[in-house]
């Protein structure tokens, strides 16, 4: 099972919110998930971001993928570091 560190949209209409969760790659991006691991919310300035760093690597090092976004905000956050 290929398993990436993705975003999740939730939030209103033109007012977006994130959660950072652990998703197989075949699921949609607002479908089943795997484990919650933090927020972002771009909305707010400067924007909130807030993430578990320490499932954040206990996941990376057991083979998750971050997608692109969620790898610079991990980055951001301390939790890669690659």
């Amino acid at each position: 099972m290929a398993v990436k560190i993705r975003l999740r949209r939730m939030g209103a209409k033109k007012n977006p919110f994130y959660r950072i969760v652990v998703a197989d790659s075949r699921c949609p991006r607002d479908g089943r998930f795997l484990e919650e691991l933090g927020y972002y919310n771009p909305v707010t300035d400067p924007a909130e971001v807030k993430v578990d760093v320490e499932k954040a690597k206990q996941w990376i090092a057991n083979g998750a993928q971050p997608t692109d976004t969620v790898r610079a905000l991990l980055k951001k956050s301390g939790a890669y570091d690659a």
